[in-house]
């Protein structure tokens, strides 16, 4: 977001071409296969890419870049932990406004 604040919530119907998604996880408890998904306005959802994060507390930056994009998904298909929780502390999808 872009005044830094957790608690803000932010939607747009604006498309974008999504270039970094940085994810930081609690270790033990991080996506092992996650999915990227993402569709222009009328779409479906089609994937973009898989990433792997490691299964620490650092700071992960995933992906190189992304189509044009006006909805954005991201499945976390397992996890690190044996009941299946993902505890993520920071998530910030980075990129430009699509013309």
């Amino acid at each position: 977001m872009f005044d830094s604040n957790e608690e803000t919530c932010w939607n747009s119907d604006q498309p974008v071409r999504v270039s970094e998604l940085k994810v930081q996880f609690q270790g033990g408890f991080s996506g092992k296969t996650c999915r990227l998904e993402g569709s222009p306005k009328d779409g479906d959802l089609a994937k973009i890419t898989h990433f792997y994060p490691e299964d620490n507390s650092s700071l992960q930056i995933s992906f190189n870049e992304a189509p044009m994009v006006h909805r954005l998904k991201i499945v976390f298909e397992n996890s690190a932990d044996f009941f299946g929780r993902i505890i993520v502390y920071s998530l910030d999808v980075l990129g430009e406004r699509a013309l």
